[in-house]
């Protein structure tokens, strides 16, 4: 079972989230993680995992564009996605800086996949999904793990 960890990263603080959420991934038998950035993620990733997680870091208030990109790019797979597990996180650089509706934009378009979306377990944060402010610190990485031993865990059920 394939989870894909995709994201964007311009100052390594969002891989090192995505990072995270790998582990949490790998931590569930019968599951591996993906980890992709934006730039060598292809179509069959896409297509050949059980899941996919998205981050970015907070641009304007939504997903950097080269993540925007990529989901417009392969929109064209977009009915493969039905019934795939998806969730998302993001970083920022502020605490008021977005993290909430950078999530909502990736959750739109996971929907829009046909994916079923999940938020962060009650073990972490029981929200949206995984954010932080900078680098993730021990409680974000924390949350993050949580969120992909759930994604791994739901994607297992559902096989």
């Amino acid at each position: 079972m394939k989870i894909l960890v995709l994201y964007y990263s311009k100052g390594g603080n969002t891989r090192k989230l995505a990072e995270a959420v790998a582990s949490g991934i790998e931590s569930v038998e019968g599951a591996a993680s993906v980890l992709k950035n934006t730039d060598e993620v292809t179509k069959d990733d896409f297509l050949e995992c059980d899941g996919l997680v998205a981050g970015s870091p907070v641009y304007f208030g939504v997903m950097a564009w080269p993540l925007k990109k990529v989901f417009d790019e392969f929109v064209s797979v977009r009915k493969k996605m039905e019934n795939k597990v998806g969730a998302a996180f993001a970083t920022s650089g502020d605490a008021t800086g977005g993290k909430e509706t950078t999530i909502f934009s990736i959750i739109e378009c996971l929907l829009i996949y046909g994916m079923i979306i999940v938020g962060d377990p009650m073990s972490a944060t029981g929200h949206y999904g995984v954010a932080c402010v900078g680098a993730p610190d021990e409680k974000a990485a924390k949350n993050a793990f949580e969120l992909g031993r759930r994604v791994a865990r739901l994607c297992s059920k559902l096989r």
